[in-house]
């Protein structure tokens, strides 16, 4: 059936089909460079449901099923209260026990109450689905009693009154973890191999008046978890744990007749035979699965393949088992604990991201990061979705195991909608560069916002009020690029001032804090020196605090400052309007907001001051950002001793090492480099260690990291992986520098 206010198809946990076109995916990032283009808007399309949480009622307990229909949205689960949004475990809290109906538009609890209990054991409502006509909620899991009237483990409920409807019996043998309705058939799927007396592996269908079993027969060999009809009826979409359907080999995903059951399209050697599928939804033209995984090298991601032929149209690689898909508005939206997306150009390996949204034609991840945590039971966070109208608006729920949602205490439930959008981008990070008369660069690190990738920035000067440059850029969490605007209107020797504000068309940031600069009168040697021998990464570490270290190469090859080291360190390691940064040898790094391609050859260059004894890193390159990497080489490292080691992997951990120790307490130039003629490292302007045996490393990508990463197997290993010093100057080429050019630039350190 058609909810005529939404336009969306109900079914199998009363997931809405969004039956419109797909919207065409955003085109790509634009130019991190500034220059003005169209304004941002408040969602960034296709994207069509705000990131914003919305008030909603919570559970003590695991949500594991939904269904909604005529703006009223019914949970189930493994619970025995809820209570008030915001409200702590114990406050305010009302029976429910298993389940709970709620109004859509206020999430409040509405005047349905069940209760699903069974004579031993642990009750769970698994799987919850409403009739087309949606005068019928079914439900499935494993209990024995509704409000005290017995039943085997599926019930239907009458919800005009509430009550379960006593013409729909029959006993099913063991958990129902699957359901969906269409007119006449109820399609049941789980742990069971018998249906009313009757052989039924994992997959049967019954009728809705009556509950008699019918001919459908789609025996598994393991477990069922998804069940989901095909828009034109004829077809019904198997997923589950199972390697054989009917005998015939098939993994996880089956396409069967809806009368008989009997095999339409095979899924062999499709998913990984360690991945299941847990979820399957439909929209007009395709469907698609949610997959979890175990161990290594397993598909964790989202499938969308075509009604129309049963094939594969897209898969993502995100790894991070996902447990639950809908659509909306041309969007999939999908629950998961996606760790790892950057095998298809998302972020790389990191603490989990738990809500998603990918384009129904395209896998690539969409600007809506609304984010939950792992919770209790397992943990994976998110469970399952169901979404419906009402009021005017389309209400996307979120149920499963978390107990936090946006970084705020929420258990169980959740839910977005259409609008309004209401959460403003970040604060954006600015940093000034005056290396030339004439001119004061304005950088910045651009802003996040949980529902808007494009967003529009305002630059104010000098206190006014009225922006100077208006300009927009595209940015997700994981990748901030650094956006420049360089103000000519300045004269020499003269101090201004600027901010910036981040809009996503409808809500605008606070103004940065106000960052002050003096035009230089001259060039200033040092950099203009790294400039012009090619450097394409170039952090002076000059911010005033925040997360940002902006790129004086021109190459706006920005890195992100984590766990707040010391900033604006003085004196600088060469002198002028600069200043060095401090990290403290246990947790403070910087690394490159751009992942690279492993150079063939190059040079790292950075000044050191130090006393420490423990060593640690002090540049590297690393496959993560966000933890330690499990890849990493073309690195320098303290140890213990104060001596430097430089070392590249090919094969094997390639090192050359100074004989001269350099936690002294003063500034030390330290460079690396590799190329045709093999290692070299250099210390205040002089050759210390070399080996012409080595000119390859690890072809790999990764990212620059300062100040720490892993030192796992790597020969004179020091106590610490992070380095307890200050750091300055740090700048990264892509070629072997020469030995003049890198005493040219240690003798310009006083210019």
């Amino acid at each position: 059936m058609m909810n005529g206010s939404t336009g969306q198809r109900t079914g199998r946990r009363g997931r809405a089909r969004a039956v419109a076109a797909a919207l065409g995916l955003l085109a790509g990032a634009l130019s991190a460079t500034a220059g003005g283009t169209s304004p941002a808007t408040a969602l960034t399309p296709p994207v069509a449901i705000t990131a914003d949480d919305l008030s909603t009622w919570q559970t003590n307990g695991i949500v594991w099923s939904m269904a909604a229909g005529d703006g009223v949205v019914y949970a189930g689960g493994t619970f025995s209260t809820v209570r008030p949004p915001k409200a702590a475990p114990g406050t305010g809290e009302q029976p429910a026990v298993n389940f709970a109906a709620f109004d859509a538009a206020t999430g409040a609890p509405t005047g349905c109450s069940l209760s699903f209990t069974v004579s031993s054991g642990t009750a769970t409502v698994r799987s919850l689905a409403l009739s087309p006509d949606g005068e019928t909620l079914y439900a499935g899991g494993q209990f024995g009693a509704v409000n005290g009237v017995g039943v085997s483990n599926i019930a239907a409920i009458d919800t005009a009154t509430c009550t379960v409807r006593n013409n729909f019996k029959i006993g099913v043998s063991a958990t129902v973890r699957a359901l969906a309705v269409t007119a006449d058939t109820v399609y049941l799927g789980g742990d069971f191999n018998t249906v009313g007396g009757q052989t039924r592996n994992k997959f049967a269908a019954v009728t809705t008046a009556g509950a008699s079993l019918l001919p459908f027969t789609a025996n598994a060999d393991e477990v069922a978890r998804a069940v989901e009809v095909t828009p034109d009826g004829r077809h019904v979409l198997l997923g589950g744990d199972f390697f054989r359907i009917n005998g015939t080999t098939t993994h996880a995903l089956a396409v069967v007749d809806a009368t008989t059951g009997q095999l339409t399209k095979t899924y062999p050697g499709f998913i990984h035979n360690n991945s299941t599928v847990q979820d399957i939804t439909t929209d007009a033209t395709g469907f698609y699965t949610a997959n979890e995984g175990t161990g290594g090298g397993v598909f964790d991601g989202r499938i969308a393949l075509n009604l129309s032929d049963f094939q594969q149209r897209w898969r993502d690689t995100c790894l991070g088992a996902t447990q639950s898909v809908a659509v909306y508005s041309g969007v999939l939206y999908s629950g998961s604990h996606a760790h790892d997306c950057v095998s298809m150009g998302a972020f790389p390996d990191q603490p989990r991201k738990h809500l998603l949204a990918q384009a129904v034609d395209d896998p690539k991840l969409l600007p809506w990061f609304p984010d939950t945590n792992d919770g209790i039971g397992e943990p994976v966070g998110p469970r399952v979705m169901t979404q419906t109208g009402k009021g005017g608006r389309h209400y996307l729920w979120v149920g499963g195991e978390f107990t936090t949602v946006n970084g705020a205490a929420q258990q169980g439930l959740t839910r977005f909608a259409d609008g309004p959008d209401t959460g403003a981008p970040w604060v954006p990070n600015v940093s000034l560069s005056t290396l030339n008369p004439g001119k004061i660069e304005v950088n910045w690190q651009s802003s996040f916002d949980t529902d808007d990738g494009e967003l529009t920035y305002q630059i104010f000067k000098n206190g006014s009020n009225t922006p100077i440059h208006t300009t927009t850029g595209f940015s997700v969490f994981w990748n901030r690029p650094q956006l420049s605007w360089t103000d000519t209107d300045v004269v020499p020797g003269e101090t201004y001032s600027y901010r910036i504000t981040a809009s996503d068309g409808v809500n605008t940031s606070a103004k940065s804090p106000a960052q002050s600069a003096t035009v230089t009168t001259a060039t200033q040697a040092y950099p203009a020196r790294v400039k012009a021998d090619g450097a394409t990464l170039y952090w002076r570490y000059d911010e005033p605090s925040a997360t940002f270290a902006h790129d004086s190469s021109g190459n706006l090859n920005n890195g992100f400052l984590r766990n707040a080291p010391a900033y604006r360190q003085t004196p600088p390691a060469v002198a002028g309007p600069s200043t060095a940064i401090g990290f403290n040898g246990t947790n403070q790094y910087a690394y490159s907001n751009r992942l690279h391609p492993a150079p063939a050859r190059f040079s790292v260059e950075t000044w050191i001051k130090t006393t420490t004894t423990r060593g640690g890193k002090i540049i590297g390159f690393g496959n993560l950002t966000q933890q330690n990497s499990t890849r990493h080489d073309k690195h320098v490292y303290m140890r213990n001793d104060g001596r430097l080691t430089f070392g590249v992997y090919s094969g094997a951990a390639r090192t050359i090492a100074t004989t001269g120790a350099y936690n002294d307490g003063q500034w030390h130039h330290v460079v690396a480099t590799q190329g045709p003629s093999g290692m070299a490292l250099y210390v205040d302007g002089q050759l210390r260690a070399s080996s012409i045996l080595y000119t390859s490393n690890e072809n790999q990508p990764g990212y620059w990291r300062i100040g720490g990463d892993n030192l796992a197997s790597w020969p004179n290993r020091p106590t610490s992986n992070f380095f307890a010093g200050e750091i300055d100057e740090t700048a990264v080429y892509p070629t072997a520098l020469s030995a003049s050019q890198i005493s040219a630039h240690y003798a310009l350190r006083n210019g």
